[in-house]
């Protein structure tokens, strides 16, 4: 698997420089990040813009800190123990899939299908949590994994129920690649696919974005008819079909509602109160 090459346009360079070396740093960590398995300074040299001795500094300065781990037998880059322990912890504290999991696990259970919580993220799918059946159909999606929106159930669902400046900037970040015959490959298809699941309530894949696999999706709304996540179920052309999981939309929605329901009363810990002044002397 090739790793994402770290930025040479002028527009990230000219980002990178104003972030400065935490921007560089978080550069190293997206690249070591994207190869999906150790990687060795030579692979990540041969994808960066950054000389040699920047990102020999930068590895070494995110080994030192624990974001990244170092197999010195192997010469390996890793994500390190750090940086997971900060993954795990921004899961459990800033994000809605720890709330929503036992409406998940109910849902997957009731329907013998594996479902899906994500959230739209720079205009891409960020898989939150994914609950499975007990005999799921090997797919793409895993919690951490950042997916298409353009092609994708959950991804259609929530772009749908945008606002109409942020749905414009979406579609703009989509890249309309196209992994199927069945795939939406430009911005007017989407739109019209959009109108029609913003007016219906729900979005379906049809093989859009991986052979074999369709699935049924809907917005999770806020009272307000803010966009909070979306919710679907998938299955394989072998097990089921769109029309089987268009009539899971009642039992999506429902679970869509109570998960709405928990992250609109759901609160941060209070802040402890500042400690009172001393006056002075």
């Amino acid at each position: 698997m090739k790793g994402r090459r770290m930025p040479k346009d002028a527009s990230t360079s000219e980002k990178a420089a104003a972030d400065g070396t935490v921007g560089k740093a978080l550069d190293v960590l997206d690249a070591v990040a994207a190869f999906g398995r150790p990687v060795r300074f030579t692979d990540l040299l041969r994808q960066s813009s950054f000389p040699k001795a920047t990102l020999y500094r930068l590895l070494r300065t995110l080994t030192a800190q624990g974001m990244l781990a170092y197999d010195a037998d192997r010469q390996l880059y890793s994500l390190g123990v750090r940086l997971v322990r900060l993954a795990h912890t921004a899961w459990s504290q800033a994000s809605i899939a720890p709330l929503a999991r036992p409406v998940l696990d109910r849902l997957a259970t009731r329907l013998g299908l594996t479902v899906h919580l994500a959230q739209l993220e720079a205009g891409q799918v960020l898989y939150l949590d994914k609950r499975s059946a007990a005999a799921a159909a090997p797919m793409f999606s895993a919690a951490g994994k950042i997916g298409p929106a353009y092609c994708t159930g959950v991804g259609k669902a929530m772009l749908a129920h945008l606002g109409e400046a942020a749905q414009a900037r979406a579609i703009s970040q989509q890249a309309f690649h196209r992994y199927t015959p069945n795939t939406l490959a430009s911005p007017e298809a989407l739109r019209a696919d959009l109108t029609e699941i913003r007016r219906a309530g729900f979005a379906l894949d049809r093989e859009e974005h991986e052979p074999g696999i369709v699935c049924a999706a809907v917005p999770v709304l806020s009272t307000a008819g803010r966009l909070l996540a979306g919710l679907s179920v998938t299955g394989s052309t072998a097990a089921t079909d769109t029309a089987d999981l268009a009539a899971h939309v009642p039992a999506l929605a429902t679970a869509a509602a109570e998960i709405a329901a928990l992250v609109e009363t759901w609160h941060f810990p209070d802040a402890a109160p500042a400690p009172t002044p001393i006056a002075p002397i």
